[in-house]
C-alpha cells in the first residue's frame, strides 16, 4: 500500500514520504478543510522539523492560517485544536512506528478525526494530481505554546490522589515534555524511565503493545518498588499498564477499570468499548451502571459513535482511552490519571483490584496471512452458525461465555484474529477450530 492509510498518512523518509510530499499534502488538507485557520504540531522525531515546515508552507500557499505549536503529543494537538477553535489540525508523527518513518494526522473542528472515507481519499486524490494552489494572499503563520492550559486541562480529571510511587517510560517519546510537569503538580514520586525525547529511540520501540517493549518498564517497577507503571508510545496518545508486580495489564481490563472509575461520577453513562475487548469490559460497565456499547475497530469510529451516543468514555485494546470531556477524543494521560485516581481510591495493591477481572482467557491479537480474505470471513460466518454471528467489522461469533473476531488489516492482505474463552484448554480448542477454517484445511 502507499503512504495514505485508513486514518492517517505515514511511510519511510525520505524515500516515501519527505518535505516535498508533505508541502502536497498540507496544501491538499487546506484546501480541503476550507477554513480560516489550522494549527500544526510536530513529534520529535528527526525528520519532523523539516516536514512540519514543509507541511505549514502548503497550508499558508493556499491562504490559510496556521497556527505552529511546536513540539507536542497528538492529544495536545486535539486539545489546542478544540480548546482554540481552529478549523482543524495536523499532527506531524508515525506515531509508534521506527525512527526511519514519518507522517501526518489530520483533524477537523473540535478534534474530529478524519479517516480515508471522511476525507483522507480526497486529500490523496488532490495529491496524486500533483496540484498546488497558491492562493492571491498567503495565509499568516504565528506561535502558540498550549503546554501550560493543556496540563491544567489533565488536571482537571483527577480526584483525591495520594501520594504514590509511579514508574513511567516515556519510550523517548513526546510523553517526555508533558510526565516530569504533570507529576510536578500531583502528590506522587516519578521515576523516570525514558523521557528524554530522541527521534531516534535509541532504548526500544516506542509501542506498548509489543510485550518486549514493556521489559524494561516491568523490572523498574518491582526494583523501585511502584505502586503501578505506564509506558507511553512516540506520540503520547497510547499508553500501557503495569501492577506493582511487574504484571501487564491487557488495555481492555484497564478499559474495565476506567470505566469503573468514571460511571461511580456518571452514573447511567454510556461507555463505549471495541470488539476485540474481553467479556469482561460491558460486564463490569453494566454492574457500575452504565451502558455498555460495542464499536468497531479505529479511532475514527470510536470517536463518531462517542459523539452520537454522547459517551462518557470509551476505550480500545490498542491502548487508546477516550473521554467525553476531552472534545471526545483519546488521551493517554487523562487514562493516567484515572488510574491514579482509582489506585488512591483503594488500600489495596492494583493487582488486587486487577485479579477478579482475569476471569477469561484470551490469545490476544493473531495474525494470518491470506490470499482471499473476505472469502475466508464469509466461510467462518458459514462454519460456525450455532453461535450468534454479525459482522461489525470482519465477523464476530458470539457465545455466552466464548466469541471470536477476525477482520481484515487496513494496511495488509491479513486476517486479524481475537478470541477468548473461560479457560485456557477451551480458548485453544475454539481457535484450533477457527485456525482450521482460515488455513482451509478441514473441518472443525
Amino acid at each position: 500500500m502507499g503512504i495514505f492509510k485508513a486514518y492517517d498518512v505515514r511511510g519511510l523518509v525520505p524515500g516515501d514520504f519527505n518535505a516535498d510530499t508533505a508541502y502536497l499534502i498540507g496544501n491538499a488538507f487546506a484546501r480541503f478543510l476550507k477554513t480560516e485557520k489550522i494549527v500544526v504540531g510536530r513529534d520529535m522525531r528527526l525528520s519532523s522539523p523539516e516536514i512540519a515546515a514543509a507541511a505549514r508552507r502548503g497550508i499558508t500557499d493556499a491562504g490559510t492560517d496556521v497556527v505552529d505549536i511546536g513540539l507536542c503529543s497528538t492529544p495536545a494537538l486535539y486539545f489546542a485544536d478544540g480548546k482554540g477553535g481552529y478549523g482543524g489540525a495536523l499532527m506531524v508523527t508515525a506515531s509508534h512506528n521506527p525512527a526511519g518513518y514519518n507522517g501526518l494526522k489530520f483533524c477537523r473542528e473540535d478534534a474530529i478525526p478524519l479517516s480515508y472515507e471522511t476525507g483522507i481519499e480526497e486529500i490523496e486524490e488532490t495529491f496524486r494530481r500533483g496540484e498546488v494552489f497558491k492562493a492571491p494572499r498567503p495565509g499568516r503563520e504565528t506561535r502558540r505554546d498550549f503546554a501550560g492550559e493543556y496540563l491544567d486541562h489533565v488536571l482537571s480529571f483527577s480526584q483525591y490522589i495520594r501520594p504514590l510511587t509511579v514508574a513511567v517510560d516515556g519510550g523517548n517519546g513526546m510523553a517526555g515534555r508533558y510526565i516530569p510537569a504533570l507529576f510536578e503538580r500531583l502528590p506522587c514520586r516519578l521515576v523516570p524511565l525514558y523521557l528524554e525525547l530522541d527521534g531516534s529511540f535509541p532504548n526500544h520501540e516506542a509501542d506498548p503493545l509489543k510485550e518486549e517493549n514493556l521489559a524494561d518498564l516491568r523490572r523498574l517497577v518491582v526494583e523501585s518498588s511502584a505502586d503501578f507503571g505506564a509506558a507511553f508510545d512516540g506520540d503520547g496518545d497510547r499508553v500501557a499498564f503495569v501492577d506493582e508486580a511487574g504484571r501487564i495489564i491487557s488495555n481492555d481490563l484497564t478499559t474495565a477499570l476506567i470505566a469503573r472509575e468514571t460511571l461511580e461520577r456518571r452514573p447511567g453513562s454510556t461507555v463505549i468499548y471495541d470488539l476485540r475487548s474481553s467479556l469482561v469490559v460491558p460486564e463490569e460497565i453494566e454492574k457500575a451502571g452504565g451502558t455498555a456499547l460495542e464499536s468497531r475497530v479505529g479511532h475514527s469510529y470510536i470517536k463518531a459513535l462517542m459523539r452520537e451516543e454522547n459517551a462518557v468514555f470509551a476505550g480500545e485494546l490498542s491502548g487508546h482511552y477516550y473521554f467525553r470531556a476531552n472534545f471526545f477524543a483519546d488521551n493517554a494521560e487523562i487514562a493516567l490519571v484515572k488510574m491514579l485516581n482509582l489506585a488512591s481510591s483503594r488500600a489495596e495493591p492494583l493487582s488486587k483490584i486487577v485479579e477478579p477481572l482475569r476471569r477469561y482467557s484470551a490469545t490476544g491479537e493473531v495474525n494470518f496471512p491470506v490470499d482471499d480474505p473476505d472469502g475466508k470471513i464469509e466461510a467462518l460466518a458459514e462454519e460456525f452458525s450455532d453461535g450468534e454471528g454479525y459482522f461489525l467489522d470482519g465477523v464476530s461469533v458470539r457465545w455466552p461465555d466464548r466469541w471470536f473476531n477476525v477482520r481484515k488489516s487496513n494496511t495488509e492482505p491479513l486476517l486479524r484474529l481475537n478470541l477468548e474463552a473461560p479457560t485456557e484448554a477451551e480458548r485453544d480448542e475454539l481457535r484450533e477450530k477457527v485456525e482450521r477454517v482460515i488455513r482451509g484445511d478441514g473441518d472443525r
